[in-house]
């Protein structure tokens, strides 16, 4: 299909130059510098648009990882930087090359098809770009975007009638998601790294495969010096705290509970509580910038602190927790013994808490991610084999998808992946005449009815 200009439109039956598309005045490689490299504010001044917004994004994500990793002095000497300028490389190659394709399939075909307008352009683009990227985060992006083109597939078929949205099906994944993660946690050799030390900071260190009997002390306990030379605040906790301990191991507990020092009811709740603790201070964390300003208004911070908003994470982690722990112990009390398949039927209740916490983003990463484990087991076992530049293949495909979306239906990409877009080129992205595509049939132009573009008469006529 080949377009031409008609009115505001474009129509099947002539060649055309990328100008309609993508607005710019310089044609062929040389827009990749005038549209995505480079933003024009005036003939003297060039801002380098993707590259600066690039190293914005890499340069804090690098060291939130990099903490989060404990990496020693000498990485952030020697490597942070060279990995910083390979991360930054790739981004802006990613945004740039799609560019630089679309005008060479363009002259190359002489026309714009549906497939080379957004995916034709993408795939070699995103295959190129993602050779430039460190070996160690290619899983991570692969499983990323991976999960990101699954759903705008879906979205994409939902809105030309092929499927049907599930009403809570986020919270369907998740459980059946976590059902199968937590059935992997109990068994043997089941799960490895820092997903297996997550779950066991999650649920608790009782449940896990390697779970060792803690030796039971015989005689009394001390608490160090005579209750005379302590503060009157360290006894009444030390108080408390003995109290809260007799009242935990009062209650029943069944035989084939491993939370030897607590009752199954207080062994729940403690988790329960630990967990809100921790989703409430993560949340509280995440929000504190735009609480900053309160503080002169003491009144208004304290709202903010108690905002619904930050006790859905809270409330989210607690109750998974909190289902895992008590379905567990029912079914030890209902059938009398101790299975790793409980925790498919546990997992499963676990997974209702995203009730709470409702994320389209986190059921599909957490799916990926299963997906991901259960392949590299087959792997082990030889059940399946092992694809050479697998991910580089499936990254570079995913990424395709969500470009084709971002040119010919943004109405189906999902919104934060959009943001990110404008906000790595600087809305630069947004740019782009989705009028003009609006003859593919993909109703691009949904997303921006406003929009009127400028059009230079030297490379564009009008038909009547």
């Amino acid at each position: 299909m080949c377009c031409i200009m008609k009115e505001e439109g474009l129509s099947p039956g002539m060649k055309l130059t990328c100008h309609p598309f993508h607005l710019c005045q310089h044609l062929y490689i040389s827009s990749l510098l005038h549209n995505v490299i480079f933003k024009v504010e005036n003939p003297d001044q060039l801002e380098p648009a993707v590259f600066n917004r690039g190293w914005v994004v890499v340069v804090n994500q690098s060291k939130l990882a990099a903490l989060l990793r404990k990496k020693k002095s000498s990485y952030y000497r020697y490597r942070l930087l060279p990995e910083l300028l390979q991360s930054v490389a790739f981004l802006s190659s990613n945004a740039g090359l799609f560019i630089a394709m679309f005008c060479i399939l363009r002259k190359f075909l002489g026309k714009f098809y549906v497939w080379s307008a957004g995916f034709g352009a993408a795939l070699p683009a995103s295959y190129l770009a993602i050779i430039l990227e460190r070996k160690s985060r290619r899983g991570l992006l692969t499983i990323y975007m991976a999960n990101l083109a699954t759903e705008t597939l879906f979205r994409m078929s939902v809105s030309r009638g092929l499927l049907q949205p599930i009403r809570y099906g986020e919270v369907l994944l998740f459980c059946i998601t976590s059902s199968l993660y937590l059935y992997l946690f109990r068994c043997k050799d089941g799960l490895q790294g820092f997903t297996f030390s997550a779950l066991k900071f999650l649920v608790g260190r009782e449940d896990a495969h390697d779970f060792a009997v803690p030796p039971r002390s015989t005689g009394a306990q001390g608490y160090g010096a005579p209750e005379r030379d302590k503060p009157r605040v360290l006894v009444h906790l030390e108080k408390l705290y003995r109290q809260a301990k007799e009242i935990a191991q009062r209650g029943p507990r069944h035989r084939c509970c491993r939370h030897y020092d607590e009752n199954c009811i207080f062994s729940a709740l403690k988790v329960f509580v630990r967990m809100f603790g921790v989703g409430y201070i993560i949340q509280c964390g995440l929000h504190l910038p735009s609480a900053m300003r309160h503080f002169v208004r003491p009144s208004r911070l304290a709202s903010t602190l108690v905002h619904p908003e930050n006790l859905r994470l809270g409330a989210f982690l607690g109750s998974f927790a909190f289902l895992y722990k008590a379905t567990s112990c029912i079914l030890r009390w209902t059938r009398d013994c101790d299975e790793e398949v409980h925790a498919l039927l546990s997992g499963f209740v676990a997974g209702l808490s995203m009730f709470f916490y409702q994320s389209t983003s986190i059921s599909m990463y957490l799916a990926s991610k299963l997906v991901e484990t259960l392949y590299f087991r087959g792997i082990e076992s030889g059940k399946l084999p092992y694809v050479s530049n697998a991910d580089t293949v499936i990254y570079a495909i995913s990424t395709a998808i969500c470009f084709h979306a971002a040119i010919l239906e943004v109405h189906n990409l999902r919104p934060s992946y959009w943001r990110f877009l404008l906000r790595l080129t600087k809305g630069r992205f947004a740019l782009i005449n989705h009028k003009a595509l609006d003859v593919f049939g993909t109703h691009a132009s949904r997303t921006f009815p406003t929009f009127e573009p400028v059009l230079d008469p030297h490379h564009t006529r009008k038909t009547a």
